[in-house]
């Protein structure tokens, strides 16, 4: 009966299907038993289903038939036109049979969910495979995986480089990923190979390494383009859709091994492959981000090679395509750059100026993003500024006066530098000076003068570069005004002050000799070089008159020689490039209003070189030397430990004389034994301020060594602490006096005598 019932409904048109009512509308649970009326169709459906499962699961499926029937005999009325076009053009969609599928088709086709959850036990890994049979996933794959031999890696090799395939390249990744996943501890996780042996991974890593890229090129039929500038993108490629699963694999690979490795040397060895992979990973925008990632964290962080090979691969990827990474890069790096420059010691300085460079060099990339950062970057320091000179809060100044905003001062004066002349940078250049000026500006005490020589510094190089006129020699010669150099030192000190790697100085400082020796040192480096910078300058005369008056006064009234050689030395400089320039202005024939015969007159001087400008080349000689040999970790003499004077046999002997000859000197007192042979830590007792550099510790006598260590332990509380690295173990040492009066008098053996000096 019911077949013949399912022969009529098929034999019905669609509208009569519609229009007939055999089948009512369902409600909620998909079922017609509610009904009130029902047809002899439905009437032997229910029955069934009363009667069987099977039955009951046919009534469902037919329930949600005559459901989209309704829901389709609904869009007629609703949207008549929209049911034509589908009569017109998708009569399937319209004359569907509710007997085409079955439950074994959709148990197939869709998984179904349990009807409860099972609790994890101890059996979670058991599964039944097609046969009925139970076993654990893990000792499965396991047993599955293939054990990658040395014998194995030779002739992947030998096939790679004879005729790579597809198939073959295919294995050698996944063994890849095989051995990379041993690094993090997941014993080859889901792959095909498993890696044991550590002269496997050795040797699988070392195969991939060299020959990969090679073969990768061949496989690919990548040819290398004529102009270097320009790389060939491996998806341009016809095969690159078939192989680019297998590739992405290797590329992800190799960015986990660099995450995951310690060795220097080895982290060398996969940066320069990844460096070659570049073309590949511009290509897969997802594994090119990790890569940037983990490049990133190895210019900021790794050794010396490290740094330089990332910082070739960065630079690589951004000037192919600048327009996806290069903003983010230079914010990241940025940042890393800040984090770096919180502490400055000797051992970080090389690191924090190699980042300056190189940082510089990624700026240069697009000048229209530099401006962008350089306004943003620049616009904080000034806000930061803004907020301690109106505020006057110790938080405030605090966030000034620290390494990181020096450092940064210092890398967009080097960046403006080095990118002149842009148009574009040129806006920047007033603002980041006013912010510089402002710094030294905020707190002037001689406790500062370090962090005022590191911006007085950073001034020098924005002028000189820049051909900007920036007053740098006020803040200079400030400080002759402001300490006084004939005051005797308070206590001694065995090492120099390095002003290089200090912000500024704690009140032990300000009263060892080490303090001013150093501070005279620092100003005749600061306005050589500023004096260098404008050597060829037509104004010369004029700029120099104010520093030769103050230079004069200075020297009338310090009583030191030590202080004044060196004072005396630069003044003379200063004063014979000021007659060069005088004289050959004096035969020009133009005037000043014609800055192009200036700049032209300019120029040619400075080809021809002044008095001072040779000069100066010849100091930046010995200067640089010194500094080679402080990096080299050469000791100085006076970082030496001397090995202290004994006298004891003087004293033994005479106590002995005395003993002999007691009943002869019998009035002699005890007292006597002191007579000669202490020697008083003062100057007065040697002789005058001339002989302050042949003073030794050992002068000093042990009382005056005791209070210089009592005062010494209460300054060091007065600290805040900021510059952990005020007492370094290696200053530069510009030069020595002798040095410098040797290279006045145009002796061509300074370089000799540092040699010797430095031997002994």
């Amino acid at each position: 009966m019911a077949g013949k019932q399912k022969r009529k409904l098929e034999d019905l048109s669609l509208d009569e299907f519609l229009q007939s009512g055999d089948i009512d509308s369902e409600g909620e649970d998909g079922c017609q038993e509610d009904a009130p009326k029902q047809n002899g169709l439905s009437k032997k459906i229910n029955k069934k289903k009363d009667n069987s499962a099977s039955a009951d699961m046919d009534a469902k499926k037919r329930g949600k038939a005559s459901e989209h029937k309704d829901q389709l005999s609904r869009l007629k009325n609703k949207d008549p036109e929209f049911f034509k076009f589908l009569q017109q053009n998708d009569q399937t969609l319209l004359n569907f049979d509710d007997t085409d599928s079955s439950e074994d088709e959709d148990e197939k086709k869709y998984h179904r969910l349990p009807t409860a959850l099972e609790e994890a036990g101890d059996d979670d890994d058991v599964e039944e495979d097609d046969d009925g049979q139970k076993g654990s996933k893990k000792s499965k794959k396991s047993a599955d995986a293939i054990k990658v031999t040395d014998k194995m890696v030779e002739e992947w090799k030998a096939a790679l480089q004879k005729e790579p395939t597809a198939r073959l390249f295919r294995e050698v990744t996944q063994a890849f990923k095989a051995a990379v996943a041993t690094t993090k501890g997941e014993g080859g996780g889901q792959c095909r190979y498993k890696v044991a042996d550590s002269s496997v991974f050795n040797a699988l890593v070392l195969f991939c390494i060299r020959d990969i890229d090679a073969a990768m090129q061949k496989m690919l039929n990548l040819k290398p383009n004529k102009d270097q500038n320009k790389l060939v993108m491996p998806s341009s490629s016809p095969k690159w859709q078939k192989n680019q699963i297998d590739i992405k694999m290797y590329l992800s690979g190799v960015v986990q091994l660099l995450s995951c490795l310690t060795e220097s040397t080895v982290i060398s060895a996969v940066l320069r492959h990844a460096n070659q992979l570049v073309p590949y990973y511009l290509c897969l925008p997802k594994q090119c981000r990790l890569l940037v990632k983990q490049l990133l964290k190895q210019w900021s962080t790794g050794e010396e090679t490290s740094r330089v090979l990332a910082f070739l691969a960065l630079n690589k990827i951004c000037r192919h395509k600048q327009e996806a990474y290069l903003n983010t890069i230079l914010k990241q790096m940025y940042i890393s750059y800040v984090q770096n420059c919180k502490f400055t010691s000797p051992n970080a300085l090389p690191m924090i100026n190699f980042m300056q460079r190189t940082l510089t060099e990624m700026y240069s990339l697009d000048t229209q993003a530099t401006y962008k950062h350089g306004f943003i970057y620049i616009r904080q320091m000034a806000i930061h500024l803004r907020n301690a000179m109106t505020m006057k809060k110790k938080e405030t100044y605090q966030s000034v006066y620290n390494w990181q905003f020096v450092h940064c001062l210092f890398l967009w004066c080097r960046v403006l530098s080095s990118l002149h002349p842009s148009e574009v940078l040129q806006p920047l250049i007033y603002p980041l000076c006013q912010v510089i000026i402002g710094t030294v500006k905020l707190v002037p005490t001689c406790r500062y003068y370090p962090l005022r020589m590191h911006c007085c510094r950073a001034l020098t190089l924005l002028s000189s570069s820049t051909n900007t006129f920036v007053p740098v020699l006020p803040f200079l010669l400030e400080i002759f005004q402001q300490v006084d150099f004939n005051k005797k030192p308070g206590r001694m000190s065995k090492k120099p002050i390095n002003f290089a790697v200090i912000l500024k100085l704690n009140k032990v400082n300000l009263m060892e000799k080490a303090y001013k020796e150093g501070l005279i040192d620092q100003l005749y480096d600061l306005m050589l070089e500023y004096f260098h910078t404008q050597a060829s300058s037509v104004s010369f005369p004029e700029l120099a008159l104010p520093t030769i008056i103050q230079l004069k006064a200075f020297l009338k009234e310090c009583k030191v020689a030590n202080y004044c050689k060196p004072v005396r030395q630069l003044l003379e400089k200063v004063q014979e490039n000021s007659r060069y320039i005088t004289d050959r202005r004096q035969k020009a024939s133009f005037g000043v209003a014609d800055t192009a015969a200036v700049a032209s007159w300019e120029k040619t001087v400075q080809q021809e070189g002044t008095p001072l400008a040779k000069y100066y080349i010849q100091w930046k000689k010995l200067r640089e030397k010194e500094i080679q040999l402080e990096i080299s970790g050469k000791e100085r003499m006076e970082d030496l430990d001397l090995p202290e004077i004994k006298r004891r046999k003087v004293q033994e002997k005479k106590a002995e004389d005395k003993k002999e000859f007691k009943d002869l000197f019998e009035s002699d007192s005890d007292s006597d034994d002191s007579d000669g042979l202490k020697v008083k830590g003062k100057k007065g007792s040697h002789g005058s301020d001339d002989d302050d550099d042949e003073e030794d510790l050992s002068d000093l006598s042990e009382d005056e060594e005791g209070e210089d260590s009592a005062d010494g332990g209460d300054d060091d509380d007065d600290d805040d602490g900021e510059d952990g690295d005020e007492t370094p173990s290696k200053a530069p040492h510009p030069m020595s006096s002798s040095a410098l009066m040797k290279l006045a008098e145009g002796g061509e053996d300074v370089v000799e005598d540092l040699e010797l000096s430095d031997d002994d």
